[in-house]
Parts: C-alpha cells; structure tokens; sequence
C-alpha cells in the first residue's frame, strides 16, 4: 500500500499544509492521492458530502488533491471540551465525550477505525498521504499510540520529519526527536524537511552538512517562508488585526473554545475593513460589527464571557447601536436558555444566555450535520430573493423561537427557514458556518452592518485557497531535492 507519513517535531510545524502541498504536487503528475490524518484534535472541522465530520485540515489536503473530503480521510477527531474531556468522532460520528483517561482505554476500537480507514483509501488511490499529530517525540503518549509512530509501524509506512526553523533550533528538534524513538522508528525516518527558512540558503548549508553527518538521513528540502500565506492554521487563531486603525472595525469574541474560526478568514482580506480577534482577559474593543463565534463548550464559554464582563460590554456596543452576529455556539448565547439534560457538555442542566433573541436551546446528543444552501428572506437585504448563499450546519442542539419581533433570516432549499434578524435590523443570529464565503452574501451582511466601502469581486473560498496552495505546492517543488526523494520510492 503506497503510503508516506509527514510527521512534524512539533505542532504547527507546518505537516498540514505541507502535506497539502505535496498532494498537490502528486495530483499534478496524474497520481491518485489521497489524504490521511489518523488521529486529529482540532476544533476546527469540516462536514462530508458523506454526512460526516472531519478536521478541516484533511477537508483542505482532499480539496489539494482535487477531492470531496470523506469520513475516512480522518477517521478519528477529537475536539476538546475541557482541558481534559473532548468529544470523540469515530469515521464522521460522535460517539460521545470522554476524558483523557477513558479515551486511553477505547482507543483499541478507535485503532480498528484507524486502519479500517487506512485500508479503503490505500485500495482506492495510487498513493495516500498521511500527517501526524504533534510529535512522535511524546513519550508519555507512545503507549497505545495511533497518531504517530504508532500508526506508522502498524502500517509499515515510511516518515518524513518536518521542523520549522522560524522558531529556532531547528537542529535540535530533529536530532532530539530521533533521540526519543526505538530503533526501528529511526530506521523508518527517511529523511528531513526545514520549513519556513528566511535568508540565503548559504549560510544554512553547514548545519544540512552537520544534521546529515549526525545522522545518515538527508535533508529533503529547504522550504523558504512564504509572506501572507493564507492557508488556515490548523486550529491556532490568528492574533494579528488586518486593515488600518481607524477604518470600519469588525471583532470576533475569542472564546476559550472558539471552534471554526475560519469562518472569519474572508473579513480578514478585505482591503480598508480592520478585523481582529479580541483578546481574552482585556476589554472588547471599540467596533462596528461584533461577532460571537461558534464554540464546542457553548455554556462554559458564556460563562467565561461574563466573567471578563463582556456581557455588559456587548449590551453596550448595542446602546450605541453597534451591530451583533452570532453564528452557532454564539447564536445559542444570544437565547434566553440553554438546556443540557442529558449533559451533552458538562453537569449543569442550564444556563440563561444573554437575553437578546427569545429562544430556547436544548442541547441534544445526536449532531447536526448538514451541507446547505439557501437565499436571505430578510427585509433590508437588497434584492435578497437573488442573495444566494451555502454553508455547513454542524452543532448540537435545537433552537426554537418563542416571541415576536424577529424574522427569518434564510430560507433552504431543504424547505427549512434558518436564522433570525431582529425587527429593527441591529442583530442576526444563524447555525450556518461559511455564510461569508460567497462574495454576494459577503457584501450583504457587510452593506447590512454598515460598510460602505467598495469591495472588488473577491475570489471565492475555493478560488482563495487553490491559489494559495499551488504557491506552496510551486515553493515545495524548487525546494525539493526530487533525486533524493526519488531514491526514497515518490
């Protein structure tokens, strides 16, 4: 089964996005590929044509690969809760929420998952590609392991290690690492990739020299660090604002566990509009458009909210009649109520949300997992029969409307309306994630909170994305020593 694992010394040393890249590369040479993550713990997910759940990291690798994302293509994704509870997502489905010790116990039935997964895609592909998670290096967590070298002896699959040289030590992340594993998981290193270099490659050579001599494995490429590369992090949220002070301000709340902050990447490139995620533990700052994103602890984060006084910072930013938006998990806290009976994600049975849309929240075990598309029925949004706009649903709970003064905000071509607008046009509500990837939809919601500046056509999400990949799949190809990585089989 032709497989290549792409291992990283650390987390965010690029495995995700390189792994994209290289499935690029592959794909342009009429190779079947496909992308592999066997274990993923991220709160940023994407939902399956298949009707399943999966890291958006792999939904990016399959796009790379010039495919629909699958269940397989992740087969198990966690996406914590707490610091030491997550929930637990087996081949698309949620199987429940578990602590870090109960999981240890399950992961045999995750593993059988795992290479069940593995198994289907090496028949269906010429080549599959698969990234780690974090480190091989994590001693503490080589028993029982699927993630790293566990899945890699188990599937006898060779492993290219990844380090990123922006943050320094580069050498010893590499040596360090192989000092960590077995013999028989150094013998299946092949060899190393330097990402994010800045400088004349030059005075970088004598340490390639060294790391080869040190260890009898070849440096496989030196990446350069590609300014403004916009292919989202994993699950890290960006903490640079976009635009000029003093322009139209949009804020994103950042909650403790903020899930799918991707939504928010296309506000972030417009030229003239200043986006930012505000900080935890500081005021939310001054903004015209305030947005509550989605989240994967929706009571504990409100409370959270409360407790920096947030709360009373939004019923201000309303006062002075700043705009509100919140999507999923942030939609939930706008209600009157959320009710968690069956203690879905902690022990207490309900919370009061923030008062502003009434409705009720009853948090339910099975998951809402939908792909959708629709148009705004909305007054106010111009021409908004001719506003089509699609998105993913993916949450827990239903949320049911019981007071007058709001209008429905979509309406799908399932036949169901989705979302809220307030009567006086200053808050909307919507489970929709993606409602700002399409340029008509975009500049509704932008001209709807006040912007009045002029936007050219903006590519579309997958337009922005392929563009960006195929720049770091063109870096990775110069890079590459082909004669190297042709002797290790690709």
């Amino acid at each position: 089964m032709p497989t290549l694992m792409i291992q990283g010394c650390t987390s965010d040393a690029g495995k995700s996005t390189l792994t994209a890249a290289l499935c690029r590369l592959l794909l342009r040479q009429g190779i079947s590929v496909a992308p592999f993550k066997p274990q993923n713990m991220a709160l940023n997910s994407a939902v399956t044509p298949d009707g399943g759940e999966i890291g958006r990291a792999q939904a990016v690798q399959a796009f790379a690969c010039g495919l629909a994302p699958h269940t397989d293509m992740n087969p198990v994704l966690l996406k914590p809760s707490s610091d030491c509870r997550a929930q637990v997502i087996i081949q698309g489905k949620s199987i429940g929420n578990l602590d870090a010790v109960d999981y240890h116990a399950y992961k045999t039935t995750a593993r059988a998952a795992v290479f069940e997964s593995w198994q289907r895609l090496a028949a269906q592909y010429d080549w599959v590609l698969v990234e780690g998670a974090g480190s091989p290096a994590e001693v503490n967590l080589r028993a029982g392991d699927i993630a790293n070298m566990g899945f890699a002896e188990e599937a006898d699959c060779p492993v290219w290690l990844v380090a990123d040289i922006d943050r320094g030590g580069v050498f010893a992340h590499f040596v360090g690492t192989l000092a960590c594993l077995s013999e028989s998981e150094q013998a299946r290193i092949q060899g190393f990739i330097i990402n994010r270099f800045r400088g004349d490659i030059a005075l970088l050579q004598p340490g390639c020299d060294w790391l080869e001599a040190k260890t009898g494995k070849p440096v496989l490429a030196v990446v350069p660090y590609l300014h403004g590369l916009d292919i989202a992090a994993e699950d890290a949220v960006p903490r640079t604002a976009s635009g000029v002070a003093g322009d139209f301000k949009i804020v994103i709340a950042t909650l403790p566990h903020i899930s799918n902050h991707t939504d928010f990447d296309p506000l972030r490139r417009i030229a003239g509009i200043n986006c930012q995620f505000a900080n935890p533990n500081q005021p939310l700052p001054a903004c015209d458009l305030l947005i509550l994103p989605g989240s994967k602890n929706t009571q504990g984060d409100l409370a959270w909210l409360r407790q920096q006084g947030w709360d009373q910072q939004i019923a201000r930013h309303l006062r002075y009649g700043g705009k509100l938006i919140g999507i999923c998990g942030g939609y939930q806290m706008l209600g009157e109520l959320i009710i968690d009976e069956v203690g879905i994600e902690s022990q207490q049975l309900s919370s009061a949300g923030l008062g502003y849309i009434p409705m009720v929240t009853k948090l339910e075990a099975e998951k809402q997992l939908r792909l959708v598309q629709g148009q705004f029925i909305a007054d106010g949004f111009v021409g908004a029969g001719a506003l089509a706009v699609q998105g993913y649903e993916i949450h827990v709970g239903q949320s049911t409307l019981r007071g007058d003064g709001w209008q429905d905000l979509l309406q799908l071509d399932d036949g169901r309306t989705e979302g809220v607008i307030s009567t006086d046009g200053q808050i909307i509500g919507t489970y929709l994630h993606g409602v700002f990837d399409q340029f008509p939809a975009l500049t509704a919601l932008l001209a709807w909170a006040g912007w009045q500046g002029a936007i050219d056509q903006l590519p579309d999400a997958d337009a922005q994305l392929d563009r960006e990949i195929d720049r770091l799949a063109d870096a990775l190809d110069l890079a590459m020593d082909w004669q190297k990585a042709a002797l290790l089989g690709l």
